[in-house]
């Protein structure tokens, strides 16, 4: 608009200030977003979940790669508990230092120490993925607050992070699974 040219009434009352209130705007409810982070978190809506998965994994296949697999079992799951572990930790703990990448990420080994190893793994695993749960959908977790120990993370990101990477790794280890002949319905 050219500079000289008065603004036109309809202009000029958009750049007043309201000083009425919209009483009628709901709060935005998020316990949907909450059941949906969750349910992913379960990662049974599109795929397999954890437990169909991982029970009854044959001990003797725990620790084999199958040929042009990097991975074992063994790793995967100890790789999927650090990073799970690495990320709720972040979230709840304002002193928690992440583990080197990549060595703290992965066991040494291609199989479990023990029989009590692959058991304890497995047990906090699924440990660490329901005080996720229950930290999302809890309605006084603010999902979109900036963690205040982080450079700009939020818990959601953080949540839609763990369904990401768990996912992922769920699948290479159905995949292992069925290269080593060992699921369930082979």
């Amino acid at each position: 608009m050219p500079r000289n040219r008065k603004k036109s009434p309809k202009q000029t009352r958009t750049n007043k200030k309201s000083t009425t209130k919209n009483t009628q705007t709901p709060a935005f409810d998020d316990r949907a977003l909450r059941a949906h982070l969750a349910k992913n978190l379960d990662a049974d809506t599109a795929h397999v979940d954890f437990d169909k998965v991982i029970n009854g994994w044959p001990e003797a296949t725990r620790g084999a790669k199958p040929a042009g697999s990097p991975h074992s079992a063994w790793q995967l799951l100890e790789h999927m508990r650090l990073g799970q572990w690495d990320i709720l930790e972040f979230v709840v703990n304002p002193k928690h230092v992440s583990p080197p990448w990549p060595s703290g990420y992965w066991p040494a080994t291609d199989a479990p120490p023990t029989k009590e190893a692959w058991e304890k793994s497995i047990k906090n695993f699924r440990s660490d993925l329901q005080a996720m749960r229950d930290l999302i959908s809890n309605p006084k977790t603010d999902l979109f607050a900036k963690i205040p120990h982080g450079t700009g993370q939020i818990i959601l990101r953080q949540a839609l992070l763990l369904a990401d990477h768990n996912s992922h790794h769920l699948g290479q280890l159905v995949l292992l699974r069925r290269l080593l002949g060992a699921w369930p319905s082979q």
